[in-house]
């Protein structure tokens, strides 16, 4: 499957059901997230960030990494991949370069934010927004730097936390008919919140079940019927990788051998088993042996 056609089945997919997307922080993640039977993963600011840079969720990464970890990502799961554009690295004429090397890399969907950089993790006090006649410019851009009609173009704003509900609907409206396809409105606070912002509109709707954060966590199937199209696990696969490694370094300090973690590790057949171990085996045979594969 090319990156166009991942395009334009993940918005088949929006439009027919409610995905929930886990956020991949390494290549390897996504292809087991692709095992597992998951129609798209999330490249999450955040987790990229943590796992790959030991940095915080402020927009310290650049695009160039950006772009390389989703070309990356794209390869390894053959999924489509929703991006974490975060506030698009500038001003419009930024954003519109933004969309074209994530789009070049392969990306499904592109997501952008109305923060002021440096920006803060979604779910902690003291955001500061731009203008909305910013973010709209911004949008406009992304909309027009886009070759192919099928990237979803995803708005995301911080206003609930920073305004209130009220104003983050009224952003929302405005991101909308800047030409946003779907959208994120970050850290809701209630169910009756999610329920309020589905009923406002009518278009794919992005739901954030982040751990430790403001919004209540709800099921797929719960969002499902309230009317959102996406359900994101941005962070869970790292956090819970996380813990497993800091138990680990724990057992291997006190026993003096990792005998212990033997039944809960992946095993080394496993791990081959994902990275297609074999196969690479097969080719390399093939090319000593002078043998030519041909496909019917």
């Amino acid at each position: 499957m090319t990156p166009s056609h991942e395009r334009a089945r993940l918005r088949e997919l929006v439009a027919e059901s409610c995905l929930a997307v886990p956020g991949a922080p390494f290549p390897l993640a996504a292809r087991l997230a692709a095992q597992a039977g998951y129609a798209a993963v999330y490249l999450s600011g955040a987790a990229f960030s943590a796992a790959q840079l030991a940095l915080p969720d402020i927009g310290l990464f650049t695009l160039t990494e950006l772009a390389t970890e989703t070309s990356r990502i794209v390869r390894a799961s053959r999924l489509p991949v929703m991006v974490d554009a975060d506030t698009g690295f500038g001003e419009p004429v930024n954003v519109e370069r933004t969309v074209v090397e994530l789009e070049s890399a392969g990306a499904a969907a592109i997501q952008l934010e109305d923060q002021v950089l440096p920006k803060r993790c979604g779910h902690l006090s003291g955001k500061s927004l731009v203008d909305v006649d910013v973010m709209v410019a911004k949008l406009r851009a992304a909309v027009a730097a886009r070759s192919d009609p099928n990237l979803l173009l995803l708005a995301r704003t911080d206003a609930r936390a920073v305004e209130g509900l009220e104003a983050a609907l009224a952003r929302a409206s405005a991101y909308l008919e800047a030409g946003a396809d779907g959208l994120f409105i970050e850290a809701l606070e209630s169910r009756e919140e999610f329920e309020t912002v589905a009923n406002t509109f009518d278009v794919p709707l992005v739901a954030n079940m982040t751990e430790f954060g403001k919004s209540p966590l709800m099921t797929t199937e719960e969002l499902a019927e309230l009317g959102y199209s996406i359900v994101l696990f941005p962070v869970t696969l790292l956090r819970v990788a996380m813990r497993a490694m800091e138990a680990a370094l724990a057992v291997i300090a006190e026993d003096g051998t990792q005998r212990p973690l033997l039944d809960i590790m992946q095993t080394r057949q496993e791990l081959y088993d994902l990275l297609g171990y074999s196969d690479y085996q097969e080719r390399d045979r093939r090319f000593f042996s002078g043998e030519t594969h041909h496909d019917d």
